[in-house]
């Protein structure tokens, strides 16, 4: 099926590429569908993009790229919400807020998304028993891993097409799993 974005323009996406979020995202809980879309340049963004409201995207980072140890520990309902048993099969995210000023960027530690890649369920989680910051500024950590991975923050080209993503039960696409961390 074909989907229109306003950031993305209009994307291919398979039924395997969706992701459903039962209970919505926080701020969101009447969008329960979701893609994830990436640049097909070397970006180091992936984007949760709405299905069926367009305006909708978020960008989303591993966290391990700035966040060396970061580990999630969900209690049973949230598991239970997205039917994963172990985190094994789960992929993690942190949201990520852009603005005008890039330095100034930072990611949510405190709520990250948690995607069962086995069923593409989703839920973004409060980590209560952990003490993550809701906004942890990034820009140097992230600087230092594009230096040593030999990438860019924000790539120049402007003419960059956007795709779905489809995660596996090895996490992302053989392309994007290039994390040395």
């Amino acid at each position: 099926m074909m989907i229109e974005t306003t950031r993305f323009g209009s994307i291919t996406v398979s039924e395997q590429d969706i992701i459903t979020f039962p209970e919505g995202m926080l701020g969101f809980s009447k969008i329960d569908q979701y893609v994830l879309v990436e640049r097909s340049d070397d970006s180091l963004f992936v984007w949760l993009q709405a299905i069926k409201k367009a305006s909708v995207a978020f960008p989303l980072l591993e966290p391990q790229i700035f966040e060396q140890g970061y580990k999630v520990e969900m209690m049973d309902e949230d598991l239970k919400a997205i039917r994963l048993k172990d985190l094994k099969y789960a992929k993690i995210f942190s949201i990520v807020t852009i603005p005008t000023d890039p330095t100034k960027m930072t990611a949510n530690l405190k709520a990250p998304v948690v995607i069962n890649v086995k069923d593409r369920q989703a839920k973004q989680v409060i980590l209560h028993n952990q003490d993550y910051p809701i906004r942890k500024s990034i820009y140097s950590e992230l600087q230092k891993y594009c230096l040593s991975a030999e990438r860019t923050i924000f790539p120049t080209e402007e003419t960059s097409q956007y795709q779905a993503i489809s995660l596996s039960e090895e996490g992302l696409p053989k392309s994007r799993r290039n994390l040395d961390i």
